[in-house]
């Protein structure tokens, strides 16, 4: 019988109490069991830590790779950036021989494709961390006083307004192939999602947002 132990993490205990996060991972997880999985399959154990996905302190996580080593069971999570946002941490994690990973959003990924997403995830923070500061320099530089909830707005609004057209640029690479092949707007999206790709303001992909990156790309 194929046995699993899930993961669930979320940022903050706001989330945690209120459950927000919490209810879209577990969804996910009972999709693959239900959809995916071997049967009968068995659940052994559930942990959950309210950490970021750079915080390297998550004892649950610690409790869980324990419990799957020991029992020779998969560690289920629902999207990779649940389990880190880190790729050295993700790939120290694939090269453990005694883990075994499964990422319910990529139910038929392997090892090398998820180590492909994670960095592609990890270029994709990167990036944007880079744009939002240049933005804010040049706002400087213009004169704008930074601070107040105002102010927060408007420095809130250059920034993704900054990033809108190089973000577009950026997926460019992963959105044409999609639409060649024939893929719907919302095709694109669930993509876009699965690969752990973020839109500008750090959400998933809908069809609207698909549509929006295409035309910039056009005009």
């Amino acid at each position: 019988m194929k046995r699993y132990v899930l993961y669930r993490r979320v940022s903050t205990s706001e989330q945690g109490k209120s459950g927000l996060g919490l209810d879209a991972q577990d969804r996910d997880m009972r999709t693959y069991l239900e959809g995916y999985s071997e049967q009968p399959y068995e659940v052994i154990g559930a942990f959950t830590d309210v950490a970021t996905g750079s915080d390297d302190d998550r004892p649950e996580l610690s409790k869980a790779l324990h419990m799957a080593r020991s029992h020779g069971a998969e560690l289920l999570v629902s999207k990779l950036d649940r389990l880190s946002r880190k790729v050295s941490f993700i790939a120290g994690l694939l090269d453990d021989r005694k883990v075994h990973l499964r990422v319910a959003s990529m139910p038929h990924a392997d090892k090398f494709q998820l180590h492909i997403y994670a960095a592609l995830a990890e270029q994709e923070r990167e990036f944007i961390s880079i744009r939002t500061k240049a933005a804010l320099k040049e706002a400087k530089a213009r004169g704008v006083k930074l601070g107040g909830v105002r102010d927060k707005t408007m420095k809130r609004n250059a920034v993704v307004q900054a990033n809108a057209k190089e973000r577009a640029e950026k997926v460019k690479g992963l959105i044409e192939p999609l639409r060649e092949a024939g893929k719907s707007l919302r095709e694109i999206a669930a993509e876009l999602n699965k690969a752990g790709v973020k839109t500008a303001r750090g959400g998933e992909w809908q069809a609207s947002q698909v549509k929006r990156t295409i035309d910039r790309l056009a005009a």
